[in-house]
This record gives C-alpha cells, structure tokens and sequence, in this order.
C-alpha cells in the first residue's frame, strides 16, 4: 500500500477512529467510589440510623449486592420498615436487596 492511499483511508475514516480512540480512553478512566469513600457512606448511614427512634445501636454494610442492617430495633416491624425505607432512599436499592437483622444483647 502506498502513502497516497494510506493518508486516503486515513482521512475517510478519521472520525471513526477518532471516536474508537475517545471511546477506550474514556473506559480505560477509573470509576466508582474508593473503598474510604464506601467506608465513609456507611458510616454516615450507620450514623443516620443510630439517631431514629426504636432503632439503638446499628451496624451498616453497603455492597454492590445490597445492604445488611444489624441493629437493636430489628424485632419492631415498624422500626424494620423505616429502616428499608432509609435505605431504599439513600441507595436505590429494593427491599429485596435490604436485610435487616437484631443485634445481639
């Protein structure tokens, strides 16, 4: 192949590869939260819960799967959904995604 008809090509598909190039580039780019940050939303809503009525004591894990709550409300049905309804607001997740269980005494 000779220059003429490489530069040819090259120019009739620059905008492609430009594209495909801004495209890797863009996927290659870090996202997502660090695990201090993940740690630090936990700890927030760990905090939040904490201070609600009937709940006490809680404990928060926050995955990419769901989010398990222990806390020493759990037993009150009234306390439980509050707490999915906390939750649900705060990570999008559904209830099914969202345990609740009783801290131990």
């Amino acid at each position: 192949m000779n220059k003429t008809k490489a530069m040819d090509l090259l120019d009739k598909f620059k905008y492609p590869l430009l594209i495909l190039v801004l495209g890797v580039i863009l996927m290659l780019l870090p996202t997502g939260s660090t695990k201090s940050e993940e740690a630090e939303g936990d700890e927030r809503i760990q905090q939040m819960l904490s201070s609600v009525e009937g709940v006490g004591e809680a404990q928060v894990i926050i995955s990419d799967n769901g989010v398990v709550v222990v806390c020493r409300g759990a037993e009150n049905a009234a306390v439980r959904l509050d707490i999915i309804r906390a939750i649900s607001a705060y990570t999008g997740f559904g209830s099914d995604r969202i345990t609740i269980l009783k801290l131990a005494d």
